[in-house]
């Protein structure tokens, strides 16, 4: 079985973010998807271990800032590479409001979506996690980053906590 067939599926790049007990945290996803229209849901699936999940599951809220093809590494580097057990994500150093109580990036975004979540699913790793959008804006008209544009263009890596990591045999 030749599992590179997977990164045949197209993905986009976001940050999904939430907040507990005033901390504000945030994560590199790729693998966010319109479930439904009417009601209009997303999902997200997060990895188990992540800061991000357990805020999720705690409050059953989560935002998405769509990122666009723009975005620098360093703030991908930021969202997917470090902790934020270890790290403030959300500071002055990026520029970010509270909307709706949930931070949301407002650079180098084409929008975002926020969401309550109405069902969970464990699938070994990581969760799915599917929620009704309560808001969303378009911020701008720049083309959305895809996962292949990430990968191709950027030249990005996927972190072992991703969805889509495969480990080179």
């Amino acid at each position: 079985m030749n599992l590179e067939t997977l990164f045949l599926i197209n993905y986009g790049m976001y940050v999904v973010s939430s907040v507990k007990d005033l901390k504000y945290n945030g994560q590199i996803s790729n693998t966010v998807f319109q479930v439904t229209a009417e009601p209009p849901a997303i999902s997200i699936c997060l990895n188990k271990n992540n800061l991000t999940c357990s805020q999720v599951l705690d409050t059953g809220r989560f935002a998405v800032s769509i990122l666009d093809v723009d975005t620098p590494m360093t703030l991908i580097g930021r969202f997917g590479f470090k902790s934020g057990k270890d790290i403030e994500k959300f500071n002055n150093e990026i520029k970010w409001e509270k909307i709706n109580g949930l931070p949301i990036l407002i650079e180098n975004v084409t929008g975002y979506v926020i969401c309550e979540m109405t069902h969970q699913l464990d699938v070994g790793t990581h969760i799915l996690i599917v929620g009704k959008v309560i808001e969303a804006e378009k911020l701008s008209d720049k083309k959305p980053m895809t996962y292949s544009y990430y990968h191709e263009i950027k030249r990005g890596k996927s972190p072992p906590s991703a969805p889509t990591y495969l480990k080179k045999i």
